[in-house]
């Protein structure tokens, strides 16, 4: 067996020797932007800022709103008007007046907190919005108290902490069944993510820091555990986190820019009119920005990790290739990618803009005024800039793995041609015959 033979198994985390100079170029230019992330994390540390409740979240006294569990029990239709609406008993509620009108009546069992084991009685008039109990039913309670210390009790919400629990679990067990340690190290990535943005991302925004910033630095931050954890430690990996950080940054400008074009407020969302009334310190234009940035992440990883893996696995499969040929047959796959999640980009934000979309369909208003309204228009921005960093990162991303996986300086290993085959001498012929 010949040389050139030798050199086509390769181990598949680092498919090629790759040249040391392209190597220390790209661990540098990490290493650089790592500690810029770190000095940016510092910098805009969230202080232990206090910040009051805003008056919609508040309970009756002012403070945090608490819930305890309940389970309606009984559930009828009758005479509705009973003074025990909301109060705390023990057996049975006082029977309505006799001008009585009707309505949907829930009798709740009290399963934790202070009253736990007593009973509260609902009321609720049919209607939109209302919930519509059954026996059965497991439910939250809100727990408050009137001016006179009396406590009282109404709904809040289904309980929903064990289908919730099912639904998860059935996402971890399916994921680690399919992609193993791999899966595994993805979802340990995903509780890192949850993280940053619960720790670190909105105490910041919420202390005033600037929003561009802090989502890059969270992204970042995010960025590097999250691929070193899933993908491993090695150069395929490290050139599609360049990549995705160039284009993560790529992403920020067009948002600003496109949100400062657009005069976009997000004040058409109920969300962000609550935080403009009860937070006003925080910028609802910082906080799309901040949207729109995270949100692109997830994509981008996808796209870029894929090229980077399309990229060094074409070198490793014929190493005579060239930089050049590397490169297009890369783009290939990335331009088929490019398609499928552009409409996976497009599609995600149309789905969550359904009720949206629908109110504006019986509205009677022009489909010109329906798309640049600010709601809608949005969603469009959102997608026309996740597009554009998501298109835009696979030559970026694919360039720079190619010049990993073909560094300069590295010859292009041409194969030997086959040896001709000489024709049988004519003893050899004699020998047959």
């Amino acid at each position: 067996m010949t040389d050139h033979h030798h050199h086509h198994h390769h181990d598949n985390s680092e498919p090629l020797a790759i040249g040391a100079t392209a190597a220390r170029v790209v661990i540098g230019l990490l290493t650089v932007i790592g500690i810029a992330v770190v000095i940016g994390a510092i910098a805009l540390w969230p202080s232990a800022q206090h910040v009051d409740i805003p008056l919609p979240m508040q309970s009756a006294g002012g403070g945090a709103v608490e819930t305890e569990a309940g389970t309606v029990v009984v559930q009828d239709v009758g005479a509705c008007g009973s003074t025990s609406i909301g109060k705390v008993f023990a057996d049975k509620p006082e029977p309505p007046r006799n001008n009585a009108y009707t309505c949907q009546r829930s009798l709740i069992t009290i399963d934790s907190g202070p009253h736990a084991g007593n009973k509260t009685l609902f009321e609720i008039a049919p209607g939109p919005g209302q919930p519509d109990l059954r026996a059965g039913d497991h439910i939250r309670l809100v727990r408050q108290t009137d001016p006179a210390g009396t406590p009282l009790y109404s709904f809040e919400d289904y309980s929903r902490g064990l289908p919730l629990t099912l639904i998860v679990v059935a996402f971890i067990v399916v994921v680690i069944a399919v992609a193993r340690w791999r899966g595994l190290r993805a979802l340990l990535g995903l509780v890192f993510a949850f993280a940053v943005l619960v720790v670190f991302l909105l105490p910041a925004l919420l202390d005033g820091k600037p929003a561009i910033p802090v989502a890059l630095v969270s992204g970042a931050v995010i960025l590097y555990v999250v691929l070193y954890l899933a993908h491993g430690v090695n150069l395929r990996t490290s050139s599609a986190l360049l990549g995705t950080l160039t284009s993560m940054l790529l992403a920020a400008v067009l948002s600003w820019l496109a949100i400062e074009v657009t005069h976009l407020t997000g004040l058409s969302e109920e969300q962000n009119t609550n935080v403009a009334t009860y937070i006003q310190h925080v910028s609802i234009t910082g906080l799309l920005l901040a949207g729109f940035i995270i949100g692109t992440l997830g994509v981008l990883n996808d796209v870029t990790i894929t090229q980077a893996s399309a990229a060094f696995e074409l070198a490793a499969v014929d190493e005579s290739t060239s930089r050049r040929e590397v490169f297009t047959a890369a783009m290939r796959v990335g331009r088929d990618h490019i398609a499928s999640t552009v409409y996976t980009l497009v599609l995600a934000y149309a789905g969550g803009a359904l009720p949206l979309l629908l109110l504006f369909s019986v509205a009677g208003r022009s489909i010109r005024d329906v798309l640049t309204g600010d709601a809608v228009a949005i969603e469009i921005t959102r997608s026309a800039v996740g597009g554009i960093a998501l298109a835009l990162s696979v030559p970026l991303t694919t360039g720079i793995a190619v010049m990993l996986a073909r560094p300069f300086g590295s010859k292009p290993v041409r194969k030997a041609p086959p040896p001709r085959r000489q024709p049988p001498s004519r003893h050899a012929r004699h020998a047959r015959n």
